[in-house]
């Protein structure tokens, strides 16, 4: 038990802002094993943002509460996986190999093409939420957040490691998940999606994963795997799409 809490932790430590005892620290096991919490530190993120929409909906416009939402995660994240989208967007925008392609990833000056990325995301993950129906945006949020990070524990299962030097923090969490925790990151990642109490929600799992599929393609034409950066665009690109589908549900079902 006391093992499973470090590394809950460490999952909390690495993938958030979230104050950690001191006597968890970034250790590799621990951290390779902490990826099966991915989608249950998304539950959490995911709730901070539903409890500060909730809240800041009761003195502002929807809109403003959307947008204080945003801004709680992002800051409780540390822009952990917007960075990452946009490092991808840098990278298979302007790099022509391998080798280019990683070396602007691992660059932290952020480019055009992850500008316009990170601009475009984030307007249509605000749209798509405003668009929600108003009484749904909290467990939209906290579904969002759990089933992206989910998708994106897959990829790391499904595609391996690929960046070949040995001082990234991120190394020890993107490669070598097992099918066990896998599983586990897969009840955390759709628990969520029964308090819609609504069968026909499981469906937004389809495109999550097809989007997945896609970027993985390209991953693995372009970089031979994936990375952490990699991992952390299809969270971001999951969390939209599940919005969206959110939306064709209500619309045509």
């Amino acid at each position: 038990m006391k093992k499973e809490l470090q590394i809950f932790l460490t999952a909390i430590m690495f993938f958030t802002r979230i104050p950690c005892p001191k006597w968890v620290n970034h250790d590799a096991e621990f951290l390779r094993q902490s990826s099966k919490y991915f989608s249950l530190v998304g539950i959490i993120v995911g709730s901070i943002g539903a409890l500060v929409y909730y809240g800041a909906s009761f003195i502002f416009s929807t809109e403003i509460a959307i947008l204080l939402s945003m801004i709680s995660t992002i800051y409780v994240t540390g822009a952990f996986h917007e960075d990452g989208f946009a490092d991808v967007c840098d990278g298979l925008g302007g790099g022509w190999t391998k080798e280019k392609i990683l070396l602007i990833m691992k660059d932290s000056r952020l480019g055009t093409y992850g500008a316009a990325g990170l601009v475009l995301i984030l307007a249509l993950k605000f749209t798509s939420l405003r668009e929600i129906p108003f009484h749904f945006i909290p467990l939209a949020l906290i579904s969002g957040h759990s089933l992206s990070r989910f998708i994106a524990t897959t990829l790391i299962y499904t595609h391996p490691y690929v960046r070949d030097t040995d001082d990234s923090k991120a190394k020890p969490a993107a490669k070598n998940i097992t099918i066990s925790m896998l599983l586990i990151s897969a009840v955390f990642g759709m628990l969520p999606l029964f308090f819609f109490k609504n069968p026909l929600v499981f469906l937004t799992i389809i495109p999550c994963y097809l989007i997945k599929m896609y970027m993985g393609a390209k991953f693995k034409k372009w970089l031979g795997g994936q990375t952490g950066d990699c991992a952390g665009a299809v969270q971001q690109l999951c969390e939209v799409v599940f919005y969206l589908s959110l939306l064709v549900l209500w619309k045509f079902i």
